[in-house]
C-alpha cells in the first residue's frame, strides 16, 4: 500500500503556502502516480469561480473513493440547484462583479459532474434541517431544491441524511465539515468558515472528526426517514 509521506502530509497541510504545481505533484506523488490528481487539477485551472482556500480539496474530491459532507449552514455545493447557487450569490456581500457571479454559477454546476462521474465513489450528506427551512430565494426555487436531492438521494452511491432541528444530541456543533478517502486509504479533512478554509491531515485530528461525524449519523433520520421529511417539506410549499 502507497502511504503518504511524512514531507508529503505538511506540504498538504501547509498547502496554501505552496504553488499550486508543487502541490500536485506532492500530493500525486503519495497517491501513486496515477496521474488522477494531475488531470484534476487541469481542469479545475479553467474554473476560476472556486475559492482558493478551497481549490486544493477540490482536486482531491476528483480521486476519492468516499467524501462525506456535514453542513449547517446551507446546502452542500454538490446538492445545489443553479437556482440555488444565483440566490446565493445574489446575498453575497460585497456583491459580485457579474463575471464573477457567472463564473460561480459554472464552477458550481460542474463540480456536480462528480457525482455521475465517479460512480464508484460513495457520497454522505448529514444536512441540517433548519438549512432547508430557510427557502434562500423563495418558495419556487425551494421546492426545486428540494425535489433535486430526492432526486441525487436516490443515485446508488449517495446517502443523505437530515439532522432534526428538535434533536437533543448532536456531535458536530463545532460547526460544519468534510472527510475524505483516497485509493490508498488515506484519511483527509476540511473544515471551512468565513473567507478561510483549512485542510487536515494529521491523523489524529482526522480520526478525532471521523468519530464525531460517525456519532452524528447515527443521531440524524435515517436515509429513508430523511426522505419522508423532504417530501412532507416539499409538500408545504
Amino acid at each position: 500500500m502507497v502511504r503518504f509521506s511524512k514531507h508529503t502530509v505538511e506540504s498538504v497541510e501547509l498547502g496554501r503556502r505552496m504553488p499550486d504545481k508543487d502541490f500536485v505533484e506532492r500530493a500525486e506523488a503519495a497517491l501513486g502516480e496515477t496521474g488522477a490528481l494531475r488531470r484534476a487539477a487541469k481542469h479545475l485551472s479553467r474554473q476560476p469561480g472556486i475559492a482558493a482556500w478551497f481549490r486544493q480539496w477540490a482536486r482531491l474530491e476528483r480521486v476519492a473513493v468516499s467524501l462525506c459532507t456535514y453542513e449547517c449552514r446551507l446546502v452542500p455545493g454538490l446538492l445545489q440547484t443553479e437556482a440555488y447557487v444565483r440566490a446565493l450569490c445574489d446575498n453575497d456581500i460585497p456583491p459580485l462583479t457579474d463575471e464573477a457571479f457567472e463564473a460561480t454559477v459554472a464552477a458550481r454546476m460542474e463540480r456536480q459532474r462528480l457525482l455521475y462521474e465517479r460512480p464508484n465513489t460513495t457520497f454522505d450528506f448529514v444536512i441540517e434541517e433548519v438549512v432547508l427551512m430557510r427557502r434562500l430565494g423563495g418558495r419556487d426555487i425551494t421546492r426545486s431544491l428540494l425535489e433535486y436531492i430526492l432526486e441525487i438521494g436516490a443515485l446508488r452511491n449517495t446517502t443523505i441524511q437530515i439532522m432534526p432541528a428538535n434533536s437533543e444530541q448532536h456531535a458536530c456543533l463545532a460547526g460544519p465539515l468534510q472527510l475524505l478517502e483516497t485509493s490508498n486509504g488515506r484519511w483527509l479533512a476540511y473544515s471551512e468558515g468565513q473567507e478561510n478554509g483549512r485542510l487536515i491531515s494529521d491523523p489524529k485530528e482526522v480520526s478525532k472528526l471521523q468519530m464525531r461525524y460517525a456519532r452524528l449519523r447515527s443521531q440524524a433520520l435515517s436515509p429513508k426517514d430523511s426522505v419522508g421529511l423532504l417530501e412532507q417539506m416539499r409538500g408545504a410549499l
